[in-house]
């Protein structure tokens, strides 16, 4: 059982090390976009350790078949736990509010002829790239040859001042390469526009077109701009009018067969050529009956506010022409296509290159690629944004992708993904050196893919409120989720961004996209918009944990992940388990983020999560059972020694989340006695936060910790387990 056999440093290091590149470990989230992804390394150990019959570094990488075992996941947002149950040969139950959610869920699990799949994507392509693939090239201006494939078209914001009226480019700074991975830096002349690459930031000199000094900080500094022509201040964004207009500046393209020696990237001012294009496909989008590009306004929100004050109000306004004809071209094909899961399936391609295929997307001068839309879990508002090309480019002789956000790109990731769920593998790391290990016999999806004599598994995937789904009483093995949080991002804000397209296409075909946006009002995350506050947060989680509860046979676990730094978020949590008559067993450490993640680098936020383990009737660590802050201490400096063995360095904020975790478990167990679900919310949610206050919360248990949790390892070989049977309290 997971109390007992869960080993957390060996589970630390690979969920640590997947987090960095994850669809290296797991390919199949490459289907489509989600966020927050948790590890499937650890949802694979959870599973193992409660089902397997041997020590989990054992059983890791050996094939199973847990035929017969039902797996519910009510939170399934990208459907990391139902996957990882699915390829160990469970039944799964997944459920997810969000329309969106749903999609991705059933079309990583769908199963599709790989062979079809290629052939229909690859005549997609082909397709697209004879009406429109001249609008995604550009001279060389190093060798002159015609027709070079373009990586990235580069764009400024453009204001009109109304003291002068004239146009002015909202540059923050000229630097359009650094010279980490260009031999050079790249300027922009303010004078000429002419690109001019440079040793020194410090000393750039002049511009080799038309000698004006160059610089290198732009107009805009902090939402203001003062114009270089009358000196007038302006805000930025002013808050008037629609979203303003933009300029293409700049091209990155490629050119692998050029004649003429040349170093690093290859930039140029647009020519007249280029400009001439993008006036082409205005003029041919001006000309077409759309069908596809939905027309749907930008409802207020959380997230979406954010556009509004940039002045966008149509979803349609986040593109270019170009953007807008070729994604209008790239859903008529799709429409047309005949076999069903085929459609499917590149109508989630489609959906996917959304969020490269925008005018948000952001260009980054370190790595000099484009950022997507949802990079920050966001709608960023760049003033420099990067236009990717729809087709994508393959290199000439290794045929891998070259940039990213285009079609080439997207059905290479979504071909892997299926691969993956053919023949799925482990990376087992030896020293220095990755080995890849096979795990034959397993497999994901409704049915297995390639065989003669499809092998069949049972998936139910539901959109809907998972707290009144039918499920039988006793009749699940596990619970296994990653639920929300009540500050959590707006997830269902920024799907819509997405949905609006897919709806487009499928919306006849499937009752779940009846709704004109993914946004529910039962959703379970704060939103100051809508008014959801901490009492609804927690009536809904409630809600659901106590039907999951009701469902499961009785000692079976309700395991899921968490964290915050915030101790407030825990309390509904507890009030959730606490009215579920659930006690929780025991609360396991497990890196969940990437550190560096763009979201998150920089900021107290922690990447460890918090591991739940929940049951109606089980056993307990006597030692976890701590009665001061020094005894709890002590237990989470053993937690963080034991992901210190796991290759983590935890921070001050990885620790808070796991006292807090610590605490939440305490407090279930010290208010199961006696606890009414029946009391009105806000008085159950306030006997969690007088309980926590009593203890000092985290501050309280935090000068108990070794150098504040930055501490050198002081275990020297992996614990053989949890819960030892001498000190094992049962409830």
């Amino acid at each position: 059982m997971i109390e007992k056999d869960f080993d957390v440093p060996f589970i630390a290091d690979l969920a640590l090390r997947e987090k960095q590149i994850q669809q290296n470990y797991r390919p199949i989230i490459s289907v489509h976009k989600w966020f927050a992804r948790r590890p499937g390394t650890l949802f694979r150990g959870l599973l193992l350790s409660e089902f397997a019959d041997a020590p989990l570094r054992e059983t890791f990488y050996r094939a199973h078949r847990l035929n017969g075992v039902r797996i519910a996941d009510p939170f399934m947002g990208g459907g990391t736990p139902l996957l990882e149950a699915n390829r160990l040969g469970c039944e799964i139950f997944g459920f997810d509010i969000n329309p969106m959610s749903w999609w991705i869920v059933r079309e990583q699990l769908d199963h599709i002829d790989l062979k079809a799949y290629r052939a229909a994507a690859a005549s997609l392509r082909a397709a697209l790239e004879k009406e429109v693939g001249h609008l995604y090239t550009t001279r060389c201006i190093v060798d002159g040859a015609d027709a070079v494939p373009v990586k990235y078209f580069l764009w400024v914001k453009i204001l009109r001042c109304d003291g002068c009226g004239k146009d002015v480019d909202l540059f923050p700074g000229y630097l359009l390469a650094e010279d980490r991975r260009h031999p050079r830096n790249v300027l922009v002349c303010h004078a000429c526009g002419e690109l001019t690459e440079v040793e020194s930031l410090g000393a750039p000199g002049r511009c080799r077109c038309c000698s004006a000094e160059l610089r290198v900080d732009g107009p805009v500094s902090r939402g203001r701009l003062t114009c270089p022509h009358c000196g007038k201040e302006h805000r930025v964004p002013s808050g008037n009018g629609g979203p303003l207009s933009h300029r293409m500046f700049a091209i990155e393209y490629t050119n692998p067969q050029c004649v003429r020696p040349h170093e690093g990237r290859f930039f140029k001012k647009p020519d007249a050529e280029d400009l001439a294009k993008v006036a082409e496909a205005e003029k041919r989008l001006a000309g077409l009956r759309v069908k596809f590009v939905p027309d749907d306004a930008i409802p207020k929100g959380d997230e979406t506010d954010r556009l509004h004050r940039w002045g966008y109000r149509y979803y349609r306004e986040m593109f270019n022409a170009r953007q807008l004809l070729g994604l209008e071209l790239s859903a008529r094909l799709v429409s047309a296509q005949k076999d069903e899961r085929l459609l499917h399936a590149l109508a989630t391609n489609l959906s996917d290159l959304l969020r490269y295929q925008n005018l948000l997307c952001r260009y980054d001068t370190m790595a000099l690629k484009s950022l997507d839309i949802f990079s920050v879990h966001g709608f960023p508002i760049g003033l420099i944004q990067a236009e990717s090309n729809l087709l994508g480019i393959r290199n000439p002789i290794t045929g891998a992708s070259i940039g990213s956000g285009g079609w080439a790109n997207v059905i290479e990731k979504y071909a892997k993904a299926k691969a993956y769920c053919e023949a799925p593998f482990e990376i087992r790391h030896c020293g220095a050196d990755k080995v890849t290990v096979p795990i034959a016999g397993e497999w994901i999806g409704d049915k297995r893919n390639g065989i003669a004599s499809p092998e069949t598994r049972a998936v139910t995937i539901e959109c809907g409120d998972s707290a009144v789904r039918d499920l039988p009483r006793h009749s699940l093995d596990g619970v296994f989720t990653d639920p929300p949080y009540f500050g959590n991002v707006q997830y269902a804000e920024l799907m819509d961004f997405c949905y609006v397209w897919l709806r487009r296409l499928l919306g006849e075909r499937f009752k779940e996209f009846k709704s004109l946006s993914t946004r529910q009002q039962q959703e379970l995350t704060g939103n100051v918009t809508l008014g959801r506050d901490i009492e609804h947060f927690t009536d809904g989680m409630s809600a659901v944990f106590q039907h999951m509860a009701e469902a499961l046979k009785p000692g079976a676990p309700l395991a899921f992940t968490f964290h915050h730094n915030d101790l407030d978020a825990y309390v509904p949590i507890a009030v959730a388990i606490l009215d579920s008559g659930l006690a929780c067993s025991a609360t396991l450490p497990c890196p969940a983020e990437m550190g560096g993640s763009i979201h998150i680098h920089g900021t107290l936020s922690s990447i460890i999560d918090t591991v739940f383990v929940c049951r109606s009737t089980g056993i307990t660590s006597r030692q976890w059972l701590t009665s001061d802050a020094e005894e709890l201490g002590t237990v989470v400096q053993e937690q963080l020694d034991q992901l210190q063995l796991g290759g983590v360095k935890p921070t001050r904020g990885d620790a808070r989340c796991l006292i807090a975790g610590h605490l939440s478990r305490l407090a279930i167990w010290h208010n199961r006695e006696g606890w009414r679900s029946s009391l009105p919310t806000v008085e159950r949610i306030g006997t969690i936060r007088k309980w926590f206050e009593r203890q000092g919360g985290i501050e309280a248990v935090l000068p108990h910790l070794e150098k504040a949790a930055l501490l050198a390892v002081r275990v020297a070989e992996p614990p053989q387990g949890n819960i030892s049977p001498h000190d094992e309290v049962s409830f």
